[in-house]
C-alpha cells in the first residue's frame, strides 16, 4: 500500500508513505539516519540492527502475531523522511502497556478487537522514539505526516485500534493534538548526578539505605562469587550460550514461554555487538548467572537476567549495582532496568513516567477508554509522588542541609 499525504502547512507537493513487510526492504543507514540520527543519544532498540535480529531470527513474523507491516514516508524528493517499525497484532502479549481489559470489553460489547497495529519494540518496555523522522527544518511535518499515514493504515486494514507504545512524552503531548489518547505507566530509572564513583553515589542515600547496599554487595559476592563483563569482539558464541540458557530459565519462570530464541542472540550479537554488555557471575570457573544490557549513547538499558544457582542479593548485584557502576565509570546519564519493580527503589532508581498514545476507531468504544485514561493518569501521577518521597536519598531540609537519618 502506498498513500499520498498533503502537507499540513498547505504549501504544494504530498509526501508519499509505503508500508514494508520486512525491515529488510530498506537499507539500514536510511532507517538509521530517522531512528538515530544523533550517536549522543542512541537507541539501540530501534535501530535496524535490533529489529532486523528480531525477524531474521524468527521471533517476530506471522507465527508470533507479530506481523511486520513497517510504515517509511519519502518526501518531495523520494528520500526517506521518517519510519515507524509497525506491526500488526492478534494478541496483547509482549507489549508491557496492558489492554488485556480493552480487549475483552470491546469484544463483550461485540467487537472485535484483534487484529490492532502496534508501534513498538517487540518484547522490550524501552522508552524511545516512535515517530522517527529525520532532522531538519520539515521534522514536526513529517512527524504529522508520518501519524497520518499510520491512521491512514488503520483505516484501510479496518483495524480496532492503533497503539504507539513507550514513546517519548514530547511526541505524546503532539499525538494528543491530533486526537489521540495518551495513556501513562510507570518504570524505575537511576539518574546519574555527575558521580565520581559508586562510593560517591551510595554517600547521597540516608545512613541506613546505604549500610543496606553495601550489605547486599557484600552478601552477593560472599561465596566466592566474581564479577565479570563482556562487550564488543570478546562476545563468543558460548558466552550467548551461556546467557540464552539463562534467559530462557527466568522466561520459564515468568512467562511459560520465552519470546526470544537461541538465533536472536547470534545475530544480535553479529549485528551490534559493540553496543551488548554481558554482566556474569562466576562460582569456581562456572557461569551461575548472568544479565544482558545494551549500551546507548547516553543510557545503560538492562534486559535479560537468569541464574542457575541461587544466591542471597545476587540478583541485585547483577543486574542493579554493576549496572550503576558501569554508567558512573562511562559517564552515561541513567540506568533504564525495565518494567515494573517496586523493589528498584531502595536501590536508587526513582519512579520515570511512561507514556503511550491510542487512536481508537469506534467513536464508543474511544470515549469510555478516554474516561479510564483520565483516572489512570492521576493514579500513577500519585503513586510517583508517593515513591518519589520514600526514596533512599537523604532529605534535603528548608534550610539546604541534607538529613541523614536510620
Amino acid at each position: 500500500m502506498t498513500h499520498d499525504t498533503d502537507e499540513a502547512n498547505g504549501q504544494e507537493g504530498t509526501a508519499r508513505a509505503r508500508v514494508l513487510r520486512a525491515i529488510a526492504q530498506i537499507p539500514a543507514a536510511q532507517w538509521d539516519a530517522c531512528a538515530n540520527p544523533s550517536a549522543a543519544t542512541f537507541n539501540p532498540f530501534v535501530g535496524h540492527g535490533f529489529l532486523a535480529a528480531l525477524e531474521d531470527a524468527g521471533t517476530v513474523g506471522a507465527m508470533t502475531g507479530w506481523l511486520p507491516r513497517h510504515v517509511v514516508l519519502e518526501d518531495r524528493e523520494g528520500a526517506v523522511a521518517g519510519v515507524a517499525a509497525c506491526y500488526v497484532k492478534t494478541h496483547s502479549q509482549g507489549e508491557y502497556v496492558f489492554d488485556h481489559s480493552w480487549a475483552d470489553a470491546y469484544m463483550r460489547a461485540g467487537g472485535r478487537y484483534y487484529p490492532k497495529l502496534q508501534v513498538a519494540v517487540p518484547f522490550s518496555p524501552v522508552p524511545g522514539p516512535r515517530l522517527m523522522v529525520r532532522p531538519g527544518p520539515d521534522r514536526d511535518l513529517h512527524e504529522q505526516q508520518l501519524a497520518s499515514a499510520l491512521v491512514a493504515l488503520s483505516v484501510d486494514m479496518k483495524v480496532s485500534s492503533l497503539h504507539l507504545t513507550f514513546l517519548d512524552e514530547g511526541c505524546a503531548t503532539r499525538l494528543a493534538k491530533l486526537g489521540f489518547l495518551v495513556r501513562t505507566g510507570q518504570q524505575f530509572h537511576w539518574n546519574n548526578a555527575g558521580y565520581a564513583s559508586f562510593d560517591d553515589f551510595l554517600a547521597t542515600l540516608a545512613s541506613r539505605k546505604r549500610k543496606a547496599v553495601r550489605r547486599e554487595r557484600e552478601q552477593a559476592l560472599s561465596n566466592g562469587i566474581e564479577i565479570e563483563h563482556v562487550t564488543g569482539v570478546a562476545i563468543t558464541e558460548d558466552d550467548w550460550d551461556a546467557m540464552y540458557a539463562f534467559y530462557v530459565d527466568t522466561g520459564q519462570r515468568k512467562w511459560g514461554q520465552p519470546y526470544l530464541n537461541r538465533a536472536f542472540f547470534s545475530k544480535l550479537g553479529a549485528s551490534m555487538a559493540d553496543r551488548c554488555l554481558l554482566i556474569f557471575a562466576n562460582r569456581d570457573g562456572r557461569r551461575i548467572a548472568g544479565a544482558l544490557n545494551l549500551i546507548g549513547g547516553d543510557c545503560l538499558y538492562g534486559r535479560y537476567w537468569g541464574a542457575i544457582e541461587q544466591h542471597p542479593s545476587l540478583h541485585f548485584e547483577v543486574c542493579y549495582y554493576q549496572a550503576i557502576n558501569y554508567a558512573i565509570e562511562h559517564g552515561l546519564a541513567r540506568v533504564e532496568a525495565g518494567a515494573q519493580g517496586e523493589h528498584k527503589l531502595a536501590r536508587g532508581y526513582l519512579p520515570a513516567t511512561t507514556y503511550s498514545a491510542h487512536w481508537i476507531a469506534d467513536a464508543g468504544f474511544r470515549a469510555a477508554v478516554e474516561r479510564f485514561l483520565r483516572q489512570e493518569r492521576e493514579a500513577v501521577a500519585e503513586m510517583a509522588a508517593l515513591y518519589t518521597e520514600a526514596g533512599p536519598f537523604r532529605k534535603v531540609q528548608g534550610d539546604g542541609v541534607q538529613e541523614d537519618h536510620d
